[in-house]
C-alpha cells in the first residue's frame, strides 16, 4: 500500500569511526544508513503513519540492505526506482569538547544525482497520498534532483496535498547563491516551511530587527515567519534555534508562526550522543502532529520532544516512540531507569 506521506531524497551509507576516534586515524567504519528525507519516513512508520520513502539506488547489494532496513521499520519503498550505478556515502567523525563533528560526503555521481524525470511518475506515486516531504539537500544533487523535486511538488499541489520542506542548507552541496534562487522557486509549493534565522537570512536575506544574538525575542519568529508567507506563500513557519555549548552540550527549542499566533517550544539542555538527524526528527515529529490533525502547539511540542530525545540515539534515524516522547512532552526529563 502506497504511503499516505510521501518523502523523497537520498539514502546514503553512513561510516563511522568507534567512538571519538579521527577519520585519519581509524582503522575500522561502522556501517549505518541514513538520510535526511529517510529518516523523517522512518519515524513516522515507527509512529504508526503510512509513510513511502522515493529515491533512486543501484541494483548492488548495500542498497538492498538500505531497502531492506526501511521495510524493517515499516517504511513504504515500492516506488523506489532501481538503476544507476553507485550508492552515496558519507563519513562522520564525531567532535568532542570544543573539536567540531565533520562530515565527508563521497556522494558525486550517485544514482539518485543521475536519475531522470521519467524515472517518477508522481500522479501514481501520490495516488493516496496527503502529505509530501522534501529538503533542501535533495535539488543541491544536482541539476536533475532539482527537476525531478519540481516536478513532484507541481503534481502535488495539482493533486491538493499539503507539501512541507526543511530548508537544511548544506554549504558542502552548494553556495548561498545557488540554494537561495533555487529554493526560491520551490518555496512557492510549500505549505509548511521548516527554517533557523541563520538560513532565513544567508539563502533569502530575510531578517528581524527582533532577532538577538545570544537571546531571544519571539517577536522575531512572527518577523520572519509574516516575511517568509509573504514571499513564498507558505502556510505555517517553522523556525529552530540552537546554541552551541560544546560538541556534546546543546540548547534546543523551536517556534511555530501560523499567520495570527506564535507558539514556542520548551528549551532542552541536551548532552549530545548523536546530533546526527535531529532535525529530521523535528521535521517528522511536526508532521505527525499535523498530519493527525493536532492543535498548533501540541505538534509544535511532540516535534521538538522528539528532536531532544534523537540526540541521545546513535545513528540517523530516531529510535524512539510516541509514548516516550509524550513522557517528555508531560515535564519527565529525569532519564531514571525504568525497572
Amino acid at each position: 500500500m502506497k504511503g499516505n506521506i510521501v518523502t523523497f531524497g537520498e539514502i546514503m551509507l553512513r561510516l563511522t569511526p568507534p567512538g571519538y576516534q579521527r577519520l585519519e586515524q581509524a582503522r575500522t567504519l561502522e556501517m549505518q544508513f541514513g538520510g535526511a528525507e529517510a529518516n523523517v519516513a522512518a519515524s513516522l512508520a515507527r509512529w504508526g503513519k503510512n509513510a513511502s520513502f522515493i529515491t533512486k539506488l543501484p541494483p548492488t547489494s548495500i542498497a538492498r540492505g538500505a531497502i531492506d532496513h526501511l521495510r524493517s521499520i515499516g517504511v513504504c519503498t515500492d516506488d523506489i526506482v532501481l538503476g544507476g550505478d553507485r550508492m552515496g556515502l558519507y563519513f562522520l567523525e564525531r567532535g568532542a569538547a570544543m573539536r567540531s563533528s565533520d562530515v565527508v560526503y563521497d556522494r558525486a555521481n550517485s544514482s539518485i544525482a543521475g536519475a531522470k524525470q521519467e524515472d517518477f511518475n508522481w500522479g501514481e506515486i501520490f495516488k493516496d497520498a496527503s502529505w509530501f516531504h522534501f529538503t533542501g539537500i535533495t535539488p543541491a544533487l544536482s541539476d536533475n534532483t532539482l527537476d525531478i523535486t519540481m516536478d513532484a511538488c507541481k503534481m502535488a499541489k495539482e493533486m491538493g496535498i499539503t507539501v512541507s520542506c526543511d530548508v537544511n542548507y548544506r554549504s558542502k552541496l552548494w553556495d548561498k547563491n545557488r540554494a537561495g534562487e533555487v529554493l526560491s522557486k520551490l518555496l512557492r509549493y510549500v505549505d509548511v516551511c521548516i527554517i533557523n534565522e541563520q538560513h532565513a537570512k544567508e539563502l533569502f536575506n530575510i531578517t528581524s530587527p527582533y532577532s538577538m544574538e545570544d537571546g531571544f525575542d519571539e517577536r522575531s519568529v512572527e518577523d520572519i515567519g509574516s516575511k517568509i508567507m509573504e514571499r513564498f506563500g507558505c502556510q505555517k513557519v517553522a523556525i529552530t534555534y540552537r546554541r552551541t555549548v560544546s560538541a556534546l552540550d546543546t540548547i534546543w527549542w523551536s517556534a511555530l508562526y501560523d499567520g495570527e499566533k506564535v507558539y514556542i517550544s520548551p528549551r532542552y539542555s541536551i548532552h549530545v550522543v548523536d546530533r546526527v538527524g535531529s532535525g529530521d526528527a523535528f521535521a517528522a515529529g511536526l508532521i505527525y502532529g499535523l498530519a493527525n490533525g493536532m492543535e498548533d502547539a501540541y505538534a509544535l511540542n511532540f516535534g521538538g520532544a522528539s528532536c531532544a530525545l534523537k540526540h541521545t540515539i546513535e545513528g540517523d534515524i530516531n529510535w524512539v516512540s510516541v509514548e516516550e516522547i509524550e513522557k517528555l512532552m508531560s515535564g519527565d526529563k529525569s532519564g531514571g531507569v525504568k525497572r
